[in-house]
């Protein structure tokens, strides 16, 4: 077994426990014994419990990179970008649910994803051909941040196996986000856009989104 299908079995164990028992029930020891796997490398591979759920969402960036798109418009490859990570996410669903309801009593984790997620969505910017260096790309960042946020929210609800309404919040959003300037506005998407938005008109977004912030639901 090599690395990764050693991370994805802990990562998938600990997500089955977490549906069935509750993520607070949850620790690296019962992950590797459900899993079957070494308690020592379990151990220098997950030293934290949130080293689970840090995994999980670089297993997601990983997959939603894979395929390193460079043609089509941006927003294109944005919406195919985020929707690679939800159907990873997917996969893990149940336990995920229950990460989401124990957060909110765990300001340290918490704080922690928002700062991966951050780091994700910086990724995630520049593969879809987004502009995330400078104080553009710090709007930038903070855009796409909302943006996921907000679909997250919704995705947590979307009982479909379509992830329909999933689906049509990243559009909507997308929608919002672009009018806000997250996307090239001019024929060459390699270029810098001109023109963004100030932080006071992205502070409007937020509002616009339900006030999506770094919370509970950030991974």
């Amino acid at each position: 077994m090599d690395n990764d299908d050693f991370d994805t079995a802990l990562v998938s164990a600990a997500l089955t426990l977490a549906e069935e028992r509750g993520w607070a029930s949850v620790t690296v020891l019962a992950a590797a014994r459900q899993a079957g796997l070494p308690l020592p490398e379990a151990r220098r591979r997950f030293p934290l419990k949130a080293s689970i759920l840090l995994r999980l969402g670089r297993m997601a960036d990983d997959v939603a990179l894979a395929d390193d798109m460079i043609c089509g418009a941006v927003r294109e490859r944005l919406f195919d970008l985020l929707m690679r990570r939800l159907d990873v996410f997917q996969q893990y669903r149940g336990g995920l649910q229950s990460v989401f309801r124990s957060l909110p009593f765990d300001p340290a984790l918490t704080i922690m994803l928002g700062g991966a997620t951050v780091e994700s969505m910086r990724w995630m910017a520049d593969a879809a051909g987004i502009n995330a260096n400078g104080i553009r790309g710090f709007v930038h960042v903070n855009m796409l941040v909302a943006v996921w946020t907000h679909t997250l929210r919704v995705w947590e609800k979307d009982e479909s196996p379509d992830m329909g309404s999933t689906m049509a919040a990243l559009d909507q959003a997308l929608d919002k986000a672009g009018r806000f300037g997250l996307f090239p506005t001019n024929t060459d998407e390699a270029a810098t856009q001109d023109g963004l938005a100030d932080l006071d008109d992205v502070a409007d977004m937020d509002a616009g989104f339900a006030a999506p912030r770094i919370s509970a639901q950030d991974l």
